[in-house]
């Protein structure tokens, strides 16, 4: 059985990378492309996403966590003009029945996406002698606020470029037992 710590930044860059671009592609039809890499001790700004002033983006975040041999969380952000957008090409529907639908609805399929992206992520872990399953996906929503991993996760963050959009993967793995 490996050890967590064997799992490199590359495999982790790797299995992301596809992942984004596998479930944007085949759900949305929107290409993706890696745009920025952060590693925890880095000298990356935190939040992830950056916010200016007063005027910070609100966001809407999917969470999908994954256990076994291979522990951790993905968080993955979208500003909310961008998850709505997602979830009119996701469901089919126009901006304004999602606006009459409520928040509710947007929050289904960011989880959704997320639920996704995290599954592609766990296979590639999985196919590389990982194995583990995935957890319920949850949101979060909000503007100004950043995730605190414990001392002893290991954090990627990756940028995409997805449609003129940002989206954001903070990935949190658990190293050792």
């Amino acid at each position: 059985m490996p050890a967590t710590q064997e799992i490199s930044e590359s495999l982790v860059r790797e299995n992301i990378t596809r992942a984004i671009a596998d479930v944007f592609k085949t759900m949305l039809g929107k290409s993706s492309e890696l745009s920025t890499t952060a590693t925890q001790g880095s000298g990356a700004s935190w939040p992830p996403i950056p916010v200016e002033g007063v005027n910070c983006t609100p966001q809407v975040v999917g969470t999908v966590g994954f256990i076994g041999d291979a522990n951790g969380l993905i968080y993955l952000y979208l500003p909310v003009d961008f998850a709505k957008l997602c979830t009119c090409h996701l469901l089919g529907m126009t901006e304004a029945e999602i606006d009459e639908a409520g928040d509710e609805v947007i929050n289904d399929a960011i989880g959704e996406l997320t639920n996704m992206s995290v599954g592609s992520f766990k296979n590639g872990l999985c196919d590389a002698g990982y194995p583990c399953m995935l957890t319920i996906p949850s949101i979060l929503r909000g503007s100004n606020f950043c995730v605190e991993p414990i001392s002893s996760a290991q954090r990627y963050i990756y940028s995409f470029e997805c449609g003129g959009h940002k989206i954001v993967t903070d990935i949190l793995m658990k190293t050792g037992n």
